[in-house]
């Protein structure tokens, strides 16, 4: 674009001042903590602060996405940042409105990954984008949607971020039915304005250093955190699945395994002695998305215990019991050490809420027939405390004592079959939890298909069954896995995501 200038900003101020006052319609600012987001939320601020006070009607509101598994430094950064706006808003009578957007409880990163078990989101199964930001966003944008009628988004996006941010902001401009007003592409009476949209990330920059931030946070400190990392780019607030991936981002979330290494995190770590206590989240970071042996830490079958499968080799599903309890505890551990050692600031640091503790041990009580509920017993060893769940209705009659007992049993007189003792408890407890004559509507077809889930004596058996099955349907004419009986014996390949 070229370099910043007052005699630019000024205008662009004018520019921004006009269409603000052009209509009813509400803004919302997309806020993530980084330079770019921040120099549009500054850039608007700027501009209305210079209006009068009878004209500053219109409510902004200043979205921020928090995904619960944020960059601790950055998270904190982005809380006090909120708090400063919230107080200068109300002390400059600027009608911005800092809002922070997390995730539904039942949706949050732990309790996919440790409690549905869902594998590490990867290029093949990118679960986390849709769940962690876009659904957030989109549910607030469209409370005011239907609050307003429509409403306008702006971001700080820039073309220069990548030559497919360019393609997608040069396509819908063509698609504009008002001046400087791009549509949404993903939702109705939504338009984008993009007021950095041509700047280069130096421009970003300068911008931010020559204009003080008026709501009294340093712009300076903000440049000393990116140089505390590599050079990339910020997350963007997510608005749709067509945006980069945050994975090489530095505002973006500590586990996420988009990309092999955490740069970003490893240089915050190497530059700057007080945040080496970030280390064991690096770590396990490291270990839950290692995809060295990830395969045999999954159950041989989908998420609702069917087979299916590539190039001769089964797809493999959720995560094992055993996997999910041990990241369950280390977790937990990671956290009470932060808690208990860590810097002063970050001593009340929740790497996992109680509520996604509760939603997990809902998931593996309920759904996955988990009699045995360990959720608690995990919470207090690693705690010492008692595990608060006030709404939790518990099922007396079997509990972890019974739950031993039937797997010893099942390991003497079954011990060659895999999932003897998976098909057991699943029994044992979908029949304690038929009590009464209308809980029992329906249990033989439930006792069917966990039988069916679980009569495979290990992985080599499910193979030769699938393979049958798949042969069977080829000779009769019928609709098989032409993959996984039709491959190449030299490939080695496997789709890496699950069935929800």
């Amino acid at each position: 674009m070229g370099a910043i200038t007052k005699e630019y900003i000024d205008g662009l101020i004018t520019t921004v001042q006009n269409l603000y006052l052009s209509d009813e319609i509400p803004w919302m600012i997309g806020y993530s903590g980084g330079k770019d987001s921040t120099a549009a939320v500054q850039l608007v601020w700027m501009a209305i602060e210079r209006l009068p006070i009878e004209l500053r009607k219109k409510p902004i509101h200043i979205m921020n996405t928090d995904t619960l598994v944020e960059s601790p430094v950055v998270s904190k950064w982005v809380e006090k940042s909120l708090d400063a706006m919230r107080e200068m808003a109300k002390e400059k009578q600027v009608p911005f409105i800092p809002e922070k957007l997390i995730p539904d409880f039942n949706d949050t990163f732990w309790v996919n990954l440790i409690g549905r078990g869902y594998p590490f989101p990867r290029m093949k199964y990118r679960w986390c984008t849709d769940r962690l930001k876009i659904k957030p966003v989109n549910n607030f944008i469209k409370n005011k949607i239907a609050e307003h009628g429509e409403i306008i988004l702006v971001l700080g996006t820039r073309k220069q971020e990548s030559s497919r941010r360019n393609r997608t902001m040069t396509n819908l401009e063509k698609k504009r039915v008002r001046e400087l007003l791009s549509p949404n592409p993903t939702l109705a009476n939504e338009l984008v304005f993009s007021p950095l949209e041509t700047w280069s990330n130096d421009d970003v920059w300068v911008f931010l250093m020559q204009y003080k931030n008026p709501w009294g946070y340093s712009n300076m400190d903000l440049m000393t955190m990116y140089r505390g990392a590599t050079a990339d780019n910020e997350c963007p607030l997510m608005v749709d699945k067509s945006m980069p991936s945050c994975g090489k981002s530095r505002f973006g979330c500590w586990v996420c395994t988009m990309v092999e290494n955490d740069k970003s995190m490893e240089a915050m770590i190497a530059n700057d002695e007080e945040k080496e206590w970030m280390t064991p989240l690096l770590e396990f970071r490291n270990k839950f998305g290692n995809p060295d042996g990830d395969r045999e830490r999954r159950s041989f079958r989908r998420m609702h215990g069917n087979l299916q499968g590539n190039y001769g080799k089964l797809f493999h599903g959720p995560y094992k019991k055993d996997v999910r309890e041990a990241w369950l505890k280390e977790l937990l551990e990671i956290q009470q050490d932060i808690n208990l050692n860590g810097p002063e600031e970050f001593r009340t640091l929740k790497l996992i809420r109680i509520e996604e503790l509760r939603a997990i041990r809902r998931i593996w009580v309920q759904e996955k027939h988990e009699f045995c509920d360990s959720v608690p017993s995990i919470y207090k060893a690693v705690t010492g405390m008692e595990f608060d769940d006030p709404d939790w209705i518990s099922f007396d009659n079997f509990g972890s004592e019974e739950w031993d007992i039937l797997q010893s049993v099942c390991d003497r007189l079954y011990g060659e079959e895999e999932l003897a003792f998976e098909m057991m408890y699943n029994l044992v407890d979908i029949e304690n939890r038929a009590q009464g004559l209308n809980a029992r509507k329906g249990i033989l077809t439930d006792i069917e298909k966990a039988i069916g889930r679980a009569f495979y004596m290990n992985e080599d058996d499910a193979t030769t069954y699938y393979s049958d099955r798949m042969n069977r349907k080829k000779q009769m004419g019928g609709k098989y896995n032409e993959k996984f009986l039709d491959y190449i014996s030299e490939e080695d390949s496997e789709v890496e995501d699950v069935e929800e």
